[in-house]
């Protein structure tokens, strides 16, 4: 039986939109060093420079 990993061991970073920090999800396993908003609407909130 594979081992769990606790949810307070996940990596972590801080959304650059609202300013909340968010935890690694396997979706984003692959990606997780260019993943920079913690939802799709803060990637729609973000500013268009």
């Amino acid at each position: 039986m594979a081992r769990r990993v606790a949810k307070a061991d996940l990596p972590a970073k801080t959304c650059v939109v609202c300013g909340r920090p968010f935890v690694w999800r396997k979706t984003w396993a692959r990606v997780w060093d260019e993943v920079r908003y913690c939802s799709e609407a803060c990637r729609g909130r973000r500013s268009k420079a």
